[in-house]
């Protein structure tokens, strides 16, 4: 699974971090950035895909 957040869209809200924090953090200008991409987060990921309000993320690949 490769998740990917495009740092050109990315506005800093933090939804990705508060929904899940042992997957993204915040850089010092607040863009995100993915720290664990293991498939044992996959609903927390997608949930976080679907509120990011810049929708600067994005999950493809498949699960293994």
């Amino acid at each position: 699974m490769d998740i990917i957040v495009d740092r050109q869209l990315c506005i800093g809200a933090g939804m990705c971090v508060l929904i899940a924090p042992e997957v993204f953090d915040q850089d010092d200008d607040g863009k995100s950035l993915v720290l664990d991409s293991s498939p044992l987060h996959l609903g927390a990921v997608r949930e976080a895909e679907q509120v990011c309000p810049a929708a600067a993320i994005r999950v493809s690949g498949t699960i293994s």
